[in-house]
């Protein structure tokens, strides 16, 4: 049974969840589509929104915490000046997730297309 367990581990540390969350986060804002498993897709929308906001707000501390989760100066300058204006009027639901109906061949699991909405 899975009682207080409130998200997914993939199997990994702490540390390793948060790169992963940061790799992918980072694909996506350069590529501004990205194809990934279901659960991942999942797992990192919230975390992608948190850095839509920060883009939004756009003032030194945000750019400083975006920075923070986001080791990446092009990637952060790309969301506060590209990504983040799109989204001006939208308060939240910066993302969408487009499930395929294939499976992927080596292991079976369920693909998706996350992107952003605008």
């Amino acid at each position: 049974m899975r009682h207080k367990v409130k998200k997914k581990h993939f199997d990994r540390t702490k540390e390793q969840r948060l790169a992963l969350y940061r790799s992918l986060a980072r694909a996506l804002i350069l590529e501004e589509r990205i194809e990934t498993s279901l659960q991942k897709a999942k797992a990192l929308r919230p975390f992608v929104e948190r850095l839509v906001t920060l883009g939004k707000r756009g003032d030194l501390a945000a750019r400083r915490q975006a920075l923070k989760l986001l080791p990446d100066r092009k990637v952060v300058k790309k969301l506060f000046e590209e990504i983040a204006p799109r989204f001006e009027n939208r308060n939240g639901g910066y993302t969408r997730i487009i499930k395929l109906p294939d499976r992927r061949k080596g292991d079976g699991c369920e693909l998706a297309i996350i992107e952003f909405v605008e």
